[in-house]
C-alpha cells in the first residue's frame, strides 16, 4: 500500500495508484466491461451546498458502472427519491449519469472512491482514501450538515475531522455536533437493509426531515 500524499484535488485521478487490491479489481472490470466507468467515482453535486452525504463505496454495478454516486442500484432509488422529497434534488432520477436529476444545496461522496471486492474495503484502504474525504470536506465552505450512511461512513467522517470515534457513537437517527457542523447518522439505504427491515422508508425520511429542519435554520 502506497501512502497517499496530501491531495491537491478532492478527487482521485482516473488511475489512482494507492490501493493495489482495488487497482487490480478495477483492471479486471475494465477488461470485462470496457463500457463501464471503472475508475474512482467523483463526488456529485454542488460545492456551495450546505449538506454533504457520505456513503461507503461505489457499488460494482451501480456507481462503478455509471460513474455517479448511488446511481444504478437500489440504494440510489431510495436516496434520490428522498432528496427530491425534501428539496435537496430536482429533476427525474433515471439511474444513469446523464438523466435530468440535479442536486440542490447538497453534495454526495463516498468514504472510499473505488469499488472494493464484495463491497468491503479494508481498514488500510479506508485510511488511504481518507485524505480525499478530508479534502472534500475542506472544499465545502458553507457546510452545515453531514449525513453518514452507515457506521463506516460515520467513522470515516469523524476520522477526517480528527475526532475520536469513541466520543461519537453511531446509531440510526443520532445527531452529533462537530464544531459548526451537525453529523446525522442513518443506516445505509442498501437493498439488504430495506429488505430485512433494518431500514424503512419512514426511518430514512425521518433523518432527512431533521436535516431539512436544521438546514433551514442556517443563513
Amino acid at each position: 500500500m502506497t501512502a497517499t500524499p496530501a491531495p491537491a484535488s478532492p478527487e482521485p485521478s482516473h488511475d489512482c495508484p494507492y490501493c493495489p487490491r482495488l487497482m487490480a479489481f478495477r483492471e479486471h472490470w475494465r477488461a470485462a466491461e470496457p463500457g463501464w466507468h471503472n475508475a474512482p467515482v467523483p463526488s456529485f453535486g454542488r460545492e456551495d451546498g450546505r449538506l454533504l452525504i457520505v456513503g461507503l463505496a461505489p457499488g460494482l454495478r451501480g456507481a462503478n458502472r455509471t460513474g455517479r454516486p448511488f446511481t444504478g442500484d437500489y440504494a440510489g432509488e431510495l436516496l434520490y427519491s428522498t432528496l427530491i422529497t425534501f428539496g435537496f434534488a430536482t429533476g427525474v432520477f433515471e439511474a444513469r449519469a446523464d438523466d435530468s436529476l440535479r442536486l440542490r444545496d447538497a453534495r454526495l461522496t463516498n468514504a472510499v472512491r473505488c469499488v472494493p471486492p464484495e463491497n468491503k474495503p479494508t481498514t488500510e484502504e479506508m485510511r488511504t482514501c481518507r485524505p480525499f474525504l478530508s479534502a472534500t470536506l475542506a472544499q465545502l465552505p458553507r457546510l452545515g450538515a453531514i449525513v453518514a450512511l452507515g457506521k463506516i461512513a460515520h467513522d470515516q467522517v469523524l476520522a477526517a475531522h480528527g475526532h475520536k470515534l469513541s466520543h461519537f457513537k453511531f446509531a440510526h437517527g443520532a445527531v452529533h455536533r462537530l464544531g459548526d457542523v451537525l453529523l446525522f447518522d442513518s443506516y445505509h439505504c442498501s437493498r439488504y437493509n430495506t429488505n430485512t427491515g433494518v431500514l424503512t422508508t419512514e426511518m430514512f425520511h425521518a433523518v432527512f426531515a431533521r436535516v431539512r429542519a436544521h438546514i433551514d435554520t442556517l443563513d
